[in-house]
C-alpha cells in the first residue's frame, strides 16, 4: 500500500521544483530577449531542458511510485506535444529551427519510467541526466566561444559542444555510480562517448530521445 503522505510530499516537491524552472525560464527569456541577443536565443529553453532532468533523482530520493511517476510523465509529454503546438510557453520552444526536442524528451524519460521504474531508478537517472546535463550544458557553452565545427545531416556541431557533451556526461555517470553503484569506470567512460556520438544525430530533436535511451540500455547492461 503507497504512503500517500510520502506520495504527496513527493508530488509537491517536483511540482514545486518545475514551477521555479518555468518562472526562471519565462524571466530569463524577458531578460534576454531574441531579437537583440540571438546568441542567447535558447537560454531559456536549455534551462528548462537542464533543470527538467532533475525531476527524476528528485522523484528517486522522495521515493514516488510508479503508479504516480509514470501518469505524470506521460501528462507532461502531452502537455509538452500541445506547446509545441500551440507555444502557449515561448520560453519552453524558443529554438531557431524545426524541432520536436521537447516532446522526445519527455517521451523518453516516460519509456524509461515505464521500463525501469523503481526497481532500476539508477538507469532511468543515467539515462535522464546525461541528456540533461551534457547536452544541456554542450547547447550553452558550445555556442558561446567558436572552436572548429561540422554538420551532420544538416545540425551544426562543435568541438567544444561535444567536448563539453563528453566530459559533462562521464563526471555524470561518474557521481551517479558512486552513490547508486554501477558500472565500473572504463564501461562509464565508453557510455559517455557513446551518448556523446549519439548526440551528434539531432534531426529534429531525436537525439532528445536516442541518448537518454542509449545510455540507460548500456547502462542497465554494463552494470
Amino acid at each position: 500500500m503507497l504512503d500517500w503522505q510520502q506520495q504527496l510530499a513527493g508530488v509537491l516537491a517536483v511540482a514545486g521544483w518545475l514551477a521555479v524552472l518555468a518562472a526562471a525560464a519565462i524571466r530569463l527569456r524577458r531578460r534576454w530577449d531574441a531579437e537583440a541577443n540571438p546568441g542567447r536565443r535558447e537560454w531559456s529553453r536549455k534551462l528548462v531542458h537542464i533543470g527538467t532532468g532533475l525531476v527524476v533523482p528528485i522523484a528517486w530520493g522522495m521515493g514516488i511510485a510508479r503508479e504516480i511517476a509514470l501518469p505524470a510523465a506521460t501528462l507532461v509529454t502531452l502537455l509538452a506535444a500541445v506547446n509545441h503546438r500551440f507555444r502557449v510557453l515561448p520560453a519552453v520552444e524558443d529554438v531557431g529551427r524545426h524541432s520536436y526536442g521537447t516532446v522526445a524528451y519527455g517521451a523518453a524519460i516516460t519509456v524509461l519510467l515505464w521500463a525501469c521504474w523503481p526497481d532500476h531508478a539508477a538507469t532511468a537517472t543515467a539515462g535522464v541526466l546525461v541528456m540533461a546535463v551534457g547536452d544541456g550544458l554542450a547547447g550553452l557553452l558550445g555556442p558561446v566561444w567558436s572552436s572548429p565545427s561540422w554538420a551532420v545531416l544538416g545540425q551544426r556541431r562543435s568541438l567544444l559542444g561535444t567536448g563539453v557533451m563528453a566530459a559533462a556526461s562521464s563526471l555524470v555517470l561518474a557521481l551517479l555510480a558512486s552513490l547508486a553503484g554501477g558500472p565500473a569506470w572504463p564501461a562509464l567512460v565508453g557510455i559517455a562517448l557513446a551518448a556523446t556520438l549519439l548526440e551528434q544525430v539531432g534531426v529534429a530533436g531525436v537525439d532528445n530521445l536516442t541518448v537518454p535511451l542509449g545510455v540507460a540500455w548500456l547502462w542497465q547492461t554494463l552494470a
